[in-house]
């Protein structure tokens, strides 16, 4: 928890930071339409620059898995990250949009339009040829953006939907990607604040497609046959053991996995209630607890062809303490059957 929480404060104080150096806001005067301009790129450096890392995360990089404490913390992560940015989307779309509705009502007087400097750089010159596209671009972007995003939050949304939903967000980011480079404005492009927006966006794009073209966990997947159910009727557990056809690199104890039953349903995380002994069997117990996994005592059959996803997370034992309580109640205790 420590460590997403120091990555969180460093992404945006570096950002802060590194646009500070590039705009002029700490030598202007102050004056409101001024403070305006550079507060829209400060929103929208912010805003591209989360939506760019959570997109990045999205991809489940095992990498990192040990320095944020496993891919469920890794998500939470993402979860920060997604909000912060659209809570900075919709401030650069209030500082873009609120003073224009203010001059319309005649409560705030506009300063006379400069025309634009002559663009000398090639790239430069065709951007600014196309700075009003990628304003209605950004725009419908971000209505798209917030409608998502909000349904992500949403606990009753049910999850079939929110898998299928949530990858829509790939194609939002893209197109904000395109807003991004376009509108920024040419100055920072110098500065160090160019590159590192040009890294992130990079990066993000790259993981875009690959949850596009549903990639996102390729290398790590494995087929497997059910081998066994064994339905709790009690307590509305299922207990469900595969048989994988593929390599299996082995897991620890309280490690999870996202397993695929149906496809249509996509893939669901499920804590491995089973050690791994090398033998290619792996055990799930799966309670009931939503409309998906109510339905599965009824849907799965021994010999169904299964995906399965993994392994993932950091559910860590150790401690330096030479006594220990864990206490573990309902369906938690999977990690300990392990």
């Amino acid at each position: 928890m420590k460590n997403i929480k120091i990555s969180y404060a460093i992404l945006i104080i570096a950002l802060t930071v590194l646009w500070l150096m590039a705009d002029t806001i700490l030598s202007s005067d102050y004056a409101f339409f001024t403070l305006r301009h550079s507060l829209i790129y400060y929103t929208g450096i912010i805003g591209i620059g989360m939506m760019s890392v959570g997109m990045m995360l999205a991809v489940r990089p095992v990498s990192i898995e040990p320095f944020l404490g496993g891919l469920d913390k890794t998500y939470r992560l993402h979860k920060w990250l997604g909000i912060t940015a659209l809570v900075f989307a919709i401030a650069h779309w209030l500082w873009a949009k609120a003073p224009k509705w203010l001059v319309g009502w005649g409560w705030l007087e506009r300063p006379a339009r400069q025309p634009a400097p002559e663009q000398t750089v090639d790239i430069f010159r065709f951007f600014q040829s196309q700075r009003g596209l990628a304003e209605n671009i950004g725009e419908w972007a971000f209505y798209a953006a917030v409608l998502l995003i909000v349904l992500a939050l949403l606990k009753r949304f049910p999850y079939r939907y929110f898998f299928k939903t949530h990858r829509l967000l790939a194609i939002v980011y893209l197109l904000l990607v395109v807003h991004a480079v376009v509108l920024l404005d040419f100055s920072y492009w110098s500065e160090p604040i160019g590159p590192v927006m040009a890294l992130l966006m990079a990066g993000g794009t790259v993981a875009a497609f690959v949850s596009l073209f549903r990639k996102v966990g390729y290398q790590r997947r494995a087929v497997g046959i059910i081998e066994e159910l064994e339905r709790h009727a009690d307590n509305r557990v299922l207990r469900v053991v595969l048989k994988l056809q593929d390599r299996w690199p082995g897991h620890a104890a309280g490690q999870f996995a996202f397993v695929t039953f149906d496809q249509s349903e996509g893939p669901h995380p499920f804590t491995i209630s089973s050690s791994w002994q090398d033998d290619g069997r792996m055990m799930f117990l799966i309670k009931g607890l939503g409309d998906y996994t109510n339905i599965l005592p009824e849907t799965l059959q021994v010999g169904d062809v299964v995906q399965v996803e993994g392994p993932y997370g950091r559910f860590d034992f150790s401690s330096r303490k030479p006594r220990q309580i864990w206490v573990a109640g309902g369906i938690g205790i999977t990690p300990f059957v392990a």
